[in-house]
């Protein structure tokens, strides 16, 4: 996985935590570096460790299905990609109270942002991907779009969450296309 392939996941992956930084932004009265780190560091934390516990789940049975794992990464990749657009075409209205940061409420959003980053992990270890630079600099992309996110949020609001979802889900099928037409050999 080249470089360029590799920030275009991280980026995909991200957006669902880019989109409640967004609205966790748009609630801030005034937004500090602590307020804007703190979102980004429960997302980018959770988006490095999913797909490494991914990774480390798949490899105990990768070699058994060697000869459909692009099926594998593929289906993944695209089912992700798939419901992140399915969701950002959901309407939702502006938050009416600020967003708290405190761990109770930060903890569920992180990991049901990260969630789909799980099966990536199983997709890399079909891929023999180098995990550990892999999942470091998901988690560093989301860290730094979920920062830019509350400040985005705060700024301009909720106009630009549904178009970073939207985005982040095409990034995923596509890739996830590739993926299959390269193991095919429809492409190089």
């Amino acid at each position: 996985m080249s470089l360029i392939e590799l920030f275009l996941l991280a980026a995909g992956l991200s957006m669902d935590a880019f989109a409640v930084s967004v609205c966790a932004g748009l609630t801030m009265p005034r937004v500090t570096v602590k307020k804007a780190l703190i979102p980004g560091l429960y997302f980018g934390f959770f988006q490095a460790a999913m797909p490494l516990i991914g990774y480390l789940a798949a490899r105990q049975f990768a070699a058994k299905i060697v000869a459909y794992d692009h099926w594998v990464a593929f289906a993944l990749l695209t089912f992700l990609g798939g419901k992140v657009v399915w969701e950002s075409f959901k309407k939702e209205g502006y938050p009416d109270k600020e967003a708290s940061l405190r761990p109770q409420q930060m903890l569920p959003l992180a990991v049901a942002t990260s969630i789909d980053a799980l099966a990536v992990g199983v997709s890399f270890a079909f891929l023999q991907v180098n995990i550990l630079p892999a999942v470091c600099f998901i988690g560093f992309t989301t860290l730094s779009l979920s920062v830019l996110g509350v400040r985005i949020g705060n700024t301009f609001g909720v106009r630009f969450k549904s178009k970073a979802e939207l985005a982040g889900g095409l990034i995923l099928a596509l890739i996830g296309l590739k993926i299959l037409l390269e193991h095919l050999g429809v492409i190089g």
